[in-house]
């Protein structure tokens, strides 16, 4: 075989591997954006590079492979739930106090499905992993209970850390279109519910659950919905 044809057979070596390593990057690349959602394009902006953030995506991966992550018996879910209204009816009298414990409802639930709760950044980077669509959520409502302890949160803000807060317990929870939920949504004039004036927002199976009619003083929820049965109006 002359030199010449070594070459050639050298280059379309190299062009062949090249090819087959920038197939596997783009296929990974799209596993994570599609799994991580928002949160790879934050970790690329955080990273300020694409390559070293998927690094990081994937070591977060590795991490919870390794976590003896469980879902709730079907108990816990009962008990919990019925937990968050007492939480959200509490609102409109100490709402302080409401978003405190939905805090710690969030974190108690996390500790049953096997999450670490010790580092906050840690306990982040291992919630985006199977919970991408609503991590962001607690991201909000822990910066909002922050400001509680400096004086700089309003009612309004109280109000929507709960919202945020009820993203992620009902998506840990295994709420049925749990991640579906958007962040915020508005009541309107006609509803008759106290907890939640007209206008303001409130959390997203309140408004589900007015849908169905239910409302303060209208009738009981309806077992089979699962917005009522999740810390819906009450």
């Amino acid at each position: 075989m002359s030199s010449g044809t070594i070459a050639v057979v050298i280059v379309v070596v190299v062009v062949i591997i090249a090819a087959v390593v920038v197939a596997a990057v783009l296929s990974r690349r799209r596993r994570l954006q599609q799994q991580f959602g928002p949160e790879y394009d934050r970790a690329v902006s955080e990273q300020s590079s694409r390559l070293r953030a998927e690094t990081e995506l994937t070591s977060r991966q590795r991490r919870v492979r390794k976590l003896d992550i469980r879902p709730l018996t079907a108990a816990a879910r009962t008990k919990y739930a019925a937990d968050w209204v007492v939480i959200q009816e509490q609102f409109v009298e100490s709402p302080t106090a409401s978003v405190a414990d939905a805090d710690a409802l969030v974190m108690t639930v996390m500790t049953e499905r096997g999450y670490p709760t010790g580092e906050d950044e840690q306990v982040l980077a291992d919630l985006s992993v199977e919970h991408a669509q609503t991590v962001g959520h607690f991201r909000a409502a822990q910066d909002i209970s922050r400001n509680v302890g400096t004086g700089n949160a309003t009612t309004e803000d109280l109000r929507q850390a709960l919202i945020h807060y009820r993203a992620l317990f009902s998506d840990l929870l295994g709420e049925p279109d749990a991640q579906a939920e958007p962040a915020t949504t508005t009541r309107p004039s006609s509803t008759t519910d106290p907890d939640y004036p007209s206008g303001q927002p409130v959390p997203p199976a309140a408004v589900a659950a007015e849908h169905n009619g239910i409302v303060a003083g209208s009738r009981g929820p309806n077992p089979s919905d699962p917005a009522a049965k999740y810390g819906g109006a009450s």
